[in-house]
């Protein structure tokens, strides 16, 4: 019995509004999209499309996975996304840099991304990574165009002031050269220096972050 439905190619209005982003890899944007769900709906009058159950969105290095996805479009063509995760799992993003051997990936309760202003949101139990560096919190903006984060320890972009040490923002954030990252020369007294256990995974469904 067929329990899943498998779509591929562009269809409709469906070119994935995720993808086409400053920092994505270009050639991305030719490939055909590969979707899998339990249930797809698609409103063409209103532009919106809805893809619900164990969803994941293929196109090029872009995969996308969400216990839900809606994709909106303007007037203008320009397209929303968001993906919302579950009492489980968390919505996941992953995709390659453009021209660059380094992967920006994240997971959030849910993730927004808008194709207009280039702005990627991850909100609630959220992490980003972005090559060797990562950020934690309970919201993330990333713009992809001046490649600038926004991270706060309170849902919607707000700040709890004075928040417990499991609620802090958390950053690992390695040296840059123009020719890449520095190497450590030494180790430092004592032994090799090591992230947070915290830093060094994704959160577990249902922990604290």
């Amino acid at each position: 019995m067929i329990d899943r439905i498998v779509l591929k190619g562009c269809l409709g209005m469906l070119c994935l509004g995720f993808a086409v982003t400053a920092f994505a890899e270009r050639a991305d944007r030719d490939k055909p999209v590969n979707l899998e769900a339990d249930k797809v709906t698609v409103d063409d009058r209103n532009k919106i499309q809805v893809f619900e159950g164990r969803v994941t969105m293929t196109q090029g290095t872009l995969t996308i996975r969400g216990d839900k996805i809606v994709i909106t479009q303007d007037a203008e063509g320009y397209q929303r996304g968001v993906a919302y995760g579950s009492a489980n799992s968390l919505a996941r993003f992953r995709q390659k840099r453009e021209g660059k051997d380094i992967w920006f990936e994240g997971e959030a309760e849910r993730i927004e991304h808008d194709a207009k202003t280039e702005l990627a949101r991850f909100f609630d139990r959220a992490w980003v990574r972005n090559g060797d560096d990562e950020v934690r919190g309970q919201y993330i903006e990333y713009d992809g165009i001046t490649e600038n984060y926004v991270v706060t320890n309170g849902p919607n972009a707000t700040t709890v002031p004075r928040a417990g040490a499991g609620n802090r923002v958390r950053a690992l954030i390695q040296p840059k050269r123009k020719d890449g990252p520095i190497a450590p020369t030494a180790a430092p007294a004592g032994g090799q220096l090591k992230p947070s256990r915290e830093l060094a995974s994704p959160v577990t469904p249902g922990a604290q972050p």
